[in-house]
């Protein structure tokens, strides 16, 4: 990436997002796979808080802060009732202003009430996205799309069946089975355009040896969603030299940083040769004030998300669940203490005090000496 930080525009967009766990199935087994910092449910049922492990049967998924997080409860299907009304309006109401929802999982679109869901964050007045692999989207998205779906965040892996398999477990590694997976990916793209949801397409680049399978991904998608690199959460250095190669290869422009305030997420926008766009999204070591602070994490090696924003689950046979850290699982709290703590307040007021200061940082003089932000 041969550009200069203070040589790009910087835009500051606070966080004002929560993500919602919405159902922890799914078809595919990456191994890079994080799940909200939950234990797998089809690889834990019977087993109690401390005996949760991972990978540990036949989904061969991961969860790969399970080991230490110190989770605690098993993630539940939340269904689209009043309950999930209710919790996501005191949400809202305790972090003002939350105006998005995203939906995770597990995989969103094996959901049964989807739909549903997305009708009543809509009906609170929040916009909808969704992080998918896409293995069930283009059935599903129609539905979801005329229920008010604004994006779809889709985790792309390969455009070859080999390529798949090379980021999943071995279960995934029957090329009929990859080639099926790839071609609900395929469709869901399609569908998706078609119904007026964008689109953008994640590529998690854990280091040099993916360069290759990246850039066949970028030449078949590029054109037509947006592409965005991701760094990989146990990054040592080399998902970051991985994505400059990237970006050298492709005749990447810097353009534009952004910069979530109140949130550990960045991007930089890249204006490729042929006119499209990538984005190379990487962590800025955000930590909250007061929570981090004493974490056996906080150092530069460990804590590899810092401080990524609210999320929302729902523990099975039990309340919903409020955290601030899939490494620090243990940080989790029922909604109805969270909305009174210290740490909500610490939420609150971390993302006006940073928004307000980056905001300032990264303002500068326009020629006739008046402020605009970079």
């Amino acid at each position: 990436m041969k550009h200069s930080a203070r040589e790009t525009p910087v835009t500051v967009v606070p966080d004002h997002t929560l993500r919602v766990k919405i159902i922890d199935a799914c078809g595919l087994a990456c191994t890079f796979c994080h799940n909200e910092g939950t234990p797998v449910v089809a690889d834990n049922r019977g087993r109690q808080p401390g005996e949760f492990t991972s990978p540990s049967g036949p989904s061969g998924r991961m969860s790969i802060y399970l080991r230490t997080n110190g989770a605690d409860f098993l993630p539940a299907r939340i269904e689209a009732n009043d309950d999930f009304a209710l919790a996501l309006a005191a949400v809202r109401g305790s972090l003002l202003p939350t105006n998005e929802v995203h939906f995770t999982g597990g995989e969103p679109t094996l959901h049964s009430d989807l739909p549903g869901l997305i009708r009543i964050a809509r009906h609170l007045g929040l916009t909808v996205g969704l992080t998918s692999n896409g293995e069930n989207g283009a059935a599903v998205i129609p539905e979801c799309a005329a229920a008010g779906l604004d994006r779809i965040n889709l985790s792309v892996f390969g455009t070859t069946p080999e390529e798949l398999a090379a980021v999943q477990s071995p279960r995934i590694a029957s090329g009929k089975l990859a080639e099926r997976k790839l071609a609900a990916l395929r469709a869901t793209i399609e569908t998706a355009s078609k119904h007026g949801v964008k689109v953008s397409a994640n590529i998690v680049i854990p280091d040099s040896t993916h360069v290759e399978r990246v850039l066949r991904i970028i030449q078949e998608h590029g054109r037509t969603v947006t592409v965005r690199m991701l760094v990989s959460l146990e990054d040592d250095g080399a998902s970051l030299t991985a994505m400059r190669q990237v970006v050298d290869h492709l005749g990447g422009t810097p353009v534009q940083r952004i910069i979530t305030a109140g949130a550990s997420d960045q991007r930089i926008r890249y204006r490729l040769p042929d006119g499209s766009t990538l984005y190379a999204k990487s962590i800025r070591p955000v930590r909250l004030p007061r929570t981090c602070s004493n974490c056996r994490f906080n150092n530069d090696h460990d804590c590899h998300e810092g401080y990524y924003g609210v999320r929302l689950y729902q523990a099975q046979g039990g309340p919903f669940m409020v955290g601030v850290c899939i490494q620090r699982m243990d940080l989790c709290v029922p909604l109805g203490t969270f909305v009174m703590s210290q740490m909500c307040h610490e939420v609150a007021n971390f993302r006006r005090e940073e928004t307000a200061r980056l905001t300032t940082l990264h303002r500068v003089p326009d020629r006739a000496g008046r402020e605009s932000q970079q």
